[in-house]
């Protein structure tokens, strides 16, 4: 009968525990960060400007792992006119570190990628506040890579005396068919600077009005 108590006490102090956890969706966004880069602090490792950020890979076959663009993984901006070297170099951008998680259903995967990195301002001097470009995309690899969704994002980071600021963001919104068979193991999340999604979108033409007759 003793026993018998103690597992009934068990069983009910572990219904509590998962009464009091928080849900997944009022979790807050830092702690939906930590919960893709394994609970670690949202503070980024000090990278070396150019330094290239580490692929991020667990080996799940549902979700492809992360890697930053050839030739995108640094954004610099110069003084108007100039380009982004030496003395002429207001700041620049740089990928430190990168998570991924995927949930499917049906026949879609929605990919939630996360991403560190950090902003340091340049002899030029920076601007108070500083709007990165950021895009994500996944791709199935080959000798002719194939792009099965893209999308931007941007993130503003406001800089202080420091010079030096982390920026986070997490983009849970691309989704992509899920691919069949193992055409999966040959899909990659592309991540990367784009200067290109902080041009305004050109307006669709007006369209024309029919003349009478």
């Amino acid at each position: 009968m003793g026993d018998n108590r103690l597992v009934k006490v068990a069983i009910v102090a572990g219904m509590a525990c998962s009464l009091l956890a928080v849900p997944a969706s009022a979790q807050s966004l830092g702690d939906r960060f930590k919960s893709l880069f394994g609970g670690k602090s949202d503070e980024p490792a000090t990278a070396a400007p150019g330094a290239a950020a580490v692929p991020e890979d667990t080996g799940d076959l549902t979700c492809p792992p992360v890697t930053v663009r050839a030739g995108a993984s640094t954004y610099a901006v110069a003084a108007p006119g100039k380009q982004p070297v030496g003395n002429d170099l207001r700041f620049q951008a740089t990928i430190t570190k990168m998570a991924r998680e995927c949930s499917v259903n049906g026949g879609t995967i929605t990919a939630r990628i996360g991403i560190q990195g950090r902003v340091i301002a340049g002899p030029a001097g920076a601007p108070s506040s500083i709007q990165v470009p950021i895009r994500v995309a996944v791709v199935q690899g080959g000798v002719s890579e194939k792009t099965i969704a893209t999308k931007a994002y941007q993130t503003t980071v406001n800089m202080s005396e420091a010079g030096s600021e982390p920026f986070t963001l997490v983009a849970e919104d691309l989704v992509y068919p899920t691919p069949p068979g193992a055409l999966g193991d040959s899909y990659i999340f592309y991540i990367g600077f784009d200067p290109q999604a902080l041009k305004p979108e050109r307006p669709a033409p007006a369209p024309r009005k029919k003349k009478q007759p």
